[in-house]
């Protein structure tokens, strides 16, 4: 899992969280990072975020929310944030445009998209200017 981006020692902020998360790839972020992710109350800065969202979550404007959140407690425009989806053949699939609209209203450009598992693929969020 070290394709992420989180490097060791990172507090890794988790949003979305819910009884579908991929157990084994939170574990595997877990162990790269060297701790526990930290849920979305977590009041301190952070630096990289992780969130999980669902198509029954909501439209753009409810993603482009979540992605504003995730990215409040980033105190560097380098910070790793990741949105992980279900696949293109699993329940609650995301159209890549939606989550191509939402970043853009939250200032963000969705940058690489990824199989994380069987079932989650991820796609990685850089601020606006900042191709990778």
């Amino acid at each position: 899992m070290g394709s992420f981006g989180f490097t060791k020692g990172s507090i890794v902020q988790e949003f979305g969280y819910d009884e579908d998360v991929d157990f084994d790839v939170r574990s595997a972020i877990e162990g790269d990072v060297g701790r526990e992710l930290v849920d979305e109350e977590y009041p301190d800065i952070a630096d990289a975020a992780l969130g999980w969202w669902r198509e029954e979550d909501g439209d753009a404007d409810d993603l482009a929310d979540l992605l504003l959140d995730m990215k409040a407690n980033m105190d560097s425009e380098d910070a790793v944030l990741w949105l992980l989806v279900p696949g293109p053949r699993e329940t609650g699939y995301v159209e890549t445009s939606l989550i191509e609209e939402a970043a853009e209203t939250a200032g963000l450009l969705a940058t690489t998209s990824a199989a994380v598992s069987t079932t989650w693929t991820g796609v990685r969020l850089s601020h606006q200017g900042q191709r990778r």
